[in-house]
């Protein structure tokens, strides 16, 4: 199979977004504007949603069958997908079998998929790893599709959504924050104070380890979850701007800012769960629930999905502390998920049909009922089961300027599958003569991906 990073487009097209201010939807029933987006713009929502039955009576004269690829693979995330395929097909008439494969497999292998003989939908990403699968002629344009589901979404939702062509190639789902979270009965027993800063960080760090507890539950055996803690580092200490340019390769991995950047987590590695490099991040989140661990940094969708039913209501969260007053805490990760239609898809016209479904309000609240965690992007969405920790996500990735995608998604694949295995060696070894090898090493590997 062909490398894609042969034929990278020199200019991934990430462009800052700004956030639309005044969101509505701390209330437990209440309409959440497609604002929750990663850093939004104008609403422009012209047009109005398109409603379910609309997208249904049509799809159901039309009829068909498709298979649908997914990475929702753990328990929770699969229930909440399952009921919304059934929804899809309830409401279209088209027949959905669904093939799900391990997240981590997915991902690794999503370009030989997408070459060879795909499902006629899969799960995937916003941000640049859309672009460049797009740009590689291996998605569907689905423009028609976004000529009926428009109005459902804000002008952020559509920008995520196309490539570098303009083109649209995906129809969002949800997103949400990576966030440090805690036990509010950890916090409250403890006496615990929320960390603003970083000097307020690290000294909660130290007096969790006095009290016996390990300040940060920590894994990285999947290979991803440290990238997380590299792009908020970035965004704290080098901004959000700095860190888009460093992913497009248009600042060098040598430079100053990502020794800053490698310095200022070594200073906190002595408060990192020992053994990240063999252990997989559900058993670092079993770590903070089992209260073993005082807080862990990841996203919402990952440790909230990971907790029991009885002990969610005792896990909050608060924003990565502020390291550089320049940039306070105004940035974040904040993914967005969704659905794409691969190039070699058997049946496009069915599985359009399904697409104009999930590009409803009615799909994301029929996924939100079961899916706990996430927050939904469709305008005018009435969310009646969203929990504190869903409300709270809303607030959070509104207050913020502008967010990135994480890094996996944000830059060319190749860099980034590079970059897992430099941040490994650097838990193994956070030392400055190992932190200037990695920096070269990982230049050396951008310069060639990038060319």
């Amino acid at each position: 199979m062909p490398d894609l990073s042969d034929s990278v487009p020199d200019q991934p097209g990430v462009s800052r977004r700004s956030m639309l201010k005044g969101i509505a939807g701390a209330a437990a029933i209440s309409a959440v504007p497609g604002a929750v987006l990663a850093a939004c713009s104008s609403s422009g929502n012209g047009g109005g949603s398109t409603s379910a039955a609309g997208a249904g009576s049509s799809s159901a004269a039309a009829g068909g069958s498709i298979t649908f690829g997914s990475n929702y693979s753990d328990p929770a995330p699969k229930d909440a997908f399952a009921s919304v395929v059934s929804a899809a097909s309830g409401k279209t008439g088209v027949k959905i079998s669904v093939n799900t494969v391990d997240h981590n497999t997915f991902q690794d292998n999503i370009s030989n998929y997408l070459q060879g003989t795909p499902d006629d939908l899969a799960t995937w990403f916003a941000g640049y790893r859309l672009q460049f699968f797009a740009a590689q002629g291996l998605l569907t344009p689905i423009d028609d599709v976004w000529d009926q589901i428009g109005g459902t979404f804000n002008d952020a939702a559509k920008s995520l959504s196309k490539g570098l062509d303009g083109h649209y190639y995906l129809v969002p789902l949800y997103n949400y924050p990576w966030v440090i979270f805690y036990n509010k009965s950890t916090f409250q027993q403890k006496g615990y104070q929320i960390p603003k800063t970083w000097d307020d960080l690290i000294a909660l760090c130290k007096q969790m380890q006095k009290d016996k507890l390990i300040p940060f539950a920590f894994a990285e055996k999947d290979g991803w979850p440290a990238l997380g803690t590299f792009d908020i580092l970035n965004l704290r200490i080098n901004g959000y701007d700095y860190h888009i340019k460093l992913m497009k390769h248009q600042v060098p991995w040598t430079d100053k800012g990502v020794t800053d950047v490698f310095n200022q987590w070594a200073q906190l590695m002595p408060y990192l769960q020992n053994g990240a490099n063999g252990r997989i991040w559900q058993d670092a989140a079993t770590t903070l629930e089992n209260k073993q661990a005082g807080m862990m940094f990841q996203g919402s969708n990952q440790v909230a999905a990971n907790y029991s039913p009885k002990n969610l209501p005792d896990l909050d969260f608060f924003p990565y502390p502020q390291i550089n007053p320049q940039f306070g805490q105004k940035y974040m990760d904040a993914p967005t998920d969704g659905f794409m239609l691969p190039n070699k898809a058997k049946n496009p016209d069915p599985a359009k049909t399904v697409l104009k479904y999930l590009g409803t309000a009615e799909a994301e609240q029929t996924f939100l009922k079961t899916d706990h965690w996430d927050v939904g992007l469709a305008n005018g969405l009435i969310a009646p089961t969203y929990n504190d920790i869903q409300k709270k996500s809303v607030d959070a990735i509104s207050a913020c300027e502008a967010v990135s995608q994480f890094m996996d998604r944000d830059t060319v694949p190749d860099m980034a599958t590079a970059m897992i295995s430099q941040i490994q060696s650097f838990i193994d070894d956070p030392s400055s003569g190992n932190i200037a090898k990695i920096q070269k090493s990982a230049e050396d590997q951008a310069k060639t991906i990038f060319q």
